[in-house]
């Protein structure tokens, strides 16, 4: 049955004018944002089928690439570009909202809090540098690398050359284990001796390194890690 041919109440864009975005289903949802059918099967169908592949797991839908929903029949890259862009602008809004922390940072849990809006269901590696006042107080944060599936490569020249340009007397190292796993491997825990001993030089102090998944973190400066320096 074609979209058109559907009651009011179950057309997608329809029923998001009469009653909300909020009343829509997921399927509903995507369908909106892929359009149009294809053959037998309406919008809505093929998005039941998308979310279907993804394990109807809105997550797990973020971090498929535009080849993986193509897999599912009816699905183009025309509109496996609209869910992908979807979820990015999502995924901005909710760094815009969460935005910088107004209160003194006292602990990893309020850095995965603030970070995994950015790197919640990313299938690659990122690292990020949180700067701080001398009162611990978020002054900056940035994105220094992005790629990878099981390595992050630290440029300490450019992390050091930025705090001094905001005058920050602390900083956070972040990245993501996209296998889930936060344990810190060996190069790791190298790079971050390497940063300590680098921040120390210009007396910048590093208070953490954060490796975080989606539903966990690991702390170095919580656990003690030591460093190779």
């Amino acid at each position: 049955m074609k979209i058109k041919e559907l009651g009011t109440d179950d057309r997608p864009r329809e029923k998001m004018a009469w009653k909300g975005a909020g009343a829509l289903s997921n399927a509903e949802l995507a369908a909106v944002l892929i359009r149009t059918g294809c053959g037998s099967e309406n919008a809505v169908d093929i998005s039941r089928k998308l979310l279907k592949s993804a394990g109807d797991s809105l997550v797990c839908l973020s971090g498929m690439t535009a080849g993986q929903m193509c897999r599912t029949k009816g699905m183009g890259p025309g509109k496996a570009a609209s869910i992908i862009a979807a979820f990015e602008l999502g995924r901005r809004f909710a760094v815009e909202s969460s935005s910088v922390e107004k209160v003194s940072i006292t602990g990893p849990s309020m850095i995965y809090r603030n970070m995994l809006n950015h790197m919640k269901g990313l299938g690659h590696e990122e690292c990020w540098v949180i700067y701080l006042n001398r009162a611990n107080y978020i002054i900056g944060k940035e994105r220094l690398s992005s790629g990878g599936l099981s390595a992050t490569v630290i440029d300490v020249r450019m992390i050091i050359k930025n705090a001094l340009e905001k005058l920050a007397s602390g900083i956070i190292l972040v990245h993501n284990h996209p296998s889930g796993n936060p344990q810190p491997g060996i190069s790791d825990i190298k790079q971050t001796g390497i940063l300590k001993k680098a921040a120390e030089t210009f007396d910048i102090s590093l208070v953490d390194h954060i490796i975080i998944t989606d539903d966990s973190f690991y702390s170095f400066a919580d656990e003690r890690t030591e460093v190779v320096r």
